[in-house]
């Protein structure tokens, strides 16, 4: 079994989409998915390692990962080119799964659990004003939550504040309106709700430690980006001047951001966006980092519904899952993700049920690519890579009778 093409499918309705369907030999097709920048996404998918990939084994995950990141390392791996790997990554999985006729978390190792517990990000898709909700009226929205059995949430409580003078002061009145709707939570519903703040790294450190200092009266889940993680030992500031445990979240691209954060003691909430960090391949290792320094991890969502299915799969092998994010304005009966993946992700009493299907888990529906505006671009052919970090490209090691030599590749 070879892979025979890679495309890279976009539609109109959600623009920053990229799914991957590596297709093989034998028909079977795996499906990817990625986040942001799809035209360098695309790029990277079928100059970059399209040609590496075709007419290769596609059950080679490992080597495969390692190839793509090499190549994409000699110039800087982070960015378009580390969500084109997941994507691709997620792919080779699927085929797996679907050849073995497993789910991928059984040939992760099987399962620890068979669901896990989610909370609700308050986005807003259609009739659903979740979003508007969370500030305006959170403590309704908490119980509406509570009503579904989920319970626990999350928005971003600060960052209108931040948009005054780009996170740079917090003033006391500030803190005041900040804190309101989590006070109203509270009030409607006491603890049974619990309560995470996403600062998407709009703060400077000083702002930071106030809001934290702020919302800690209210025992907050976690402080997830309230700085930027660009300096690791403002994050070991923060960590030490508010009680809320520090979330370290999708701005860390592979197993090697989170190391020194998980070393240096910050990453108390380990949350690996899986479609930008590398993939199954690499959030499995991710989480292996995090077990060792006995820190729990709760991956990051608010993309699309593959990223949830390949989520749910780690999420069930690894044994220091914690938590998983999901939108119930996406996932819900008049949500987005219906339109275009056939199943869509089962939360029942605020858990996220465990995949059926072998692989992934889901399958774009063929109606999507009969829609308007939707976008295939295919690769079919392999290639010789640009150099890189990936292999020489004039010459190469031989041994015989015993002995090495360097020798001249033939063109």
């Amino acid at each position: 079994m070879i892979i025979k093409s890679i495309s890279t499918v976009n539609i109109e309705e959600i623009k920053q989409i990229t799914w991957v369907l590596v297709e093989t030999d034998t028909g079977i097709i795996g499906l990817g998915e990625t986040f942001f920048g799809p035209a360098a996404i695309r790029g990277c998918i079928h100059e970059i390692f399209s040609p590496m990939l075709i007419g290769q084994n596609p059950i080679s995950i490992e080597k495969h990962w390692r190839d793509m990141f090499d190549m994409a390392n000699a110039f800087g791996y982070a960015g378009a080119e580390l969500r084109a790997i997941s994507a691709i990554d997620m792919a080779l999985w699927d085929i797996l799964g679907q050849i073995t006729n497993q789910p991928i978390y059984n040939l992760l190792g099987g399962s620890c659990r068979n669901k896990i517990r989610t909370y609700n990000t308050a986005g807003q898709y259609g009739s659903n004003k979740d979003s508007e909700l969370a500030i305006k009226d959170a403590g309704t929205l908490a119980k509406s939550l509570l009503d579904q059995g989920i319970t626990a949430m999350k928005w971003a409580f600060t960052d209108h504040f931040a948009d005054q003078d780009r996170g740079n002061t917090v003033s006391d009145e500030d803190l005041n309106l900040m804190i309101e709707p989590i006070e109203s939570i509270r009030a409607a519903v006491g603890n049974s709700m619990d309560v995470a703040n996403d600062g998407h790294g709009r703060w400077n450190l000083n702002s930071a430690i106030r809001i934290g200092r702020a919302m800690d009266d209210y025992g907050l889940l976690w402080q997830e980006e309230l700085i930027q993680p660009t300096n690791l030992e403002n994050h070991i500031i923060l960590a030490n001047e508010i009680k809320a445990p520090i979330c370290v979240s999708e701005r860390l691209m592979s197993k090697f951001q989170f190391r020194e954060y998980l070393k240096a003691g910050v990453a108390e909430i380990v949350m690996p966006d899986l479609i930008w960090t590398g993939g199954i391949t690499e959030t499995k290792k991710i989480s292996i980092l995090a077990e060792v320094e006995q820190r729990p991890v709760a991956p990051h969502d608010m993309t699309g519904p593959v990223n949830i299915f390949a989520c749910a799969n780690i999420c069930m092998n690894i044994p220091n899952a914690f938590i998983m994010e999901t939108c119930r304005a996406f996932y819900g009966k008049e949500g987005w993700y219906k339109k275009y993946v056939d199943p869509v992700p089962i939360v029942i009493d605020g858990n996220l049920l465990a995949p059926d299907n072998p692989g992934v888990g889901t399958a774009l529906r063929p109606e999507v690519f009969n829609m308007s505006g939707t976008q295939v671009m295919t690769s079919s052919e392999s290639g010789d890579p640009h150099w890189g970090g990936f292999t020489s490209p004039s010459f190469k090691v031989i041994k015989e009778g015993g002995r090495k030599r360097v020798v001249s590749k033939e063109k």
